[in-house]
């Protein structure tokens, strides 16, 4: 069974590069508190890790 994390948009991406703005919309949030589910895959780490100090990750 693959695992899945739950990523919660906590901070605004106001004041933040294009590339972190494009990595957050990547990931499929827009609003502060919004909440998504994505597969645990290597590319899903990654964009997690470049903007990791806007979100926040829990394992499901």
């Amino acid at each position: 069974m693959s695992n899945k994390l739950e990523i919660t948009l906590t901070r605004s991406v106001i004041g933040g590069t294009a590339v972190q703005k494009k990595t957050v919309e990547a990931l499929g949030l827009k609003k502060i508190r919004q909440s998504v589910v994505r597969e645990d895959t290597p590319a899903v780490r990654g964009m997690v890790n470049r903007v990791s100090h806007l979100l926040t990750v829990k394992e499901v």
